[in-house]
C-alpha cells in the first residue's frame, strides 16, 4: 500500500498504525503520531486502520540544546 509518511511517498505492507511503527522501526510509547492530521493516541494505534494514500506523521522529541 502507498501511503505519505513524513511527506515521502513509502510503500508499506502494514495495515494498522502499530503495525507501520513496528515496520518501520519507529518504537517508544512516546512518539507523536496522527493520520490524516488527527492526532492518535498511543493506546488507539493497534486498532487504527490505515488505507492507502493515507497521511502519517511521526514525530519525536529531540535533544538538544
Amino acid at each position: 500500500m502507498k501511503l505519505i509518511v513524513n511527506g515521502e511517498a513509502r510503500e508499506v505492507s502494514a495495515a494498522t498504525l502499530a503495525e507501520l511503527l513496528e515496520e518501520l522501526e519507529y518504537e517508544g510509547a512516546w512518539l507523536a503520531t496522527a493520520v490524516n492530521g488527527e492526532l492518535v493516541r498511543v493506546e488507539e494505534r493497534p486498532a487504527c486502520r490505515i488505507s492507502e494514500k493515507d497521511r502519517i506523521e511521526i514525530l519525536s522529541p529531540m535533544q538538544g540544546g
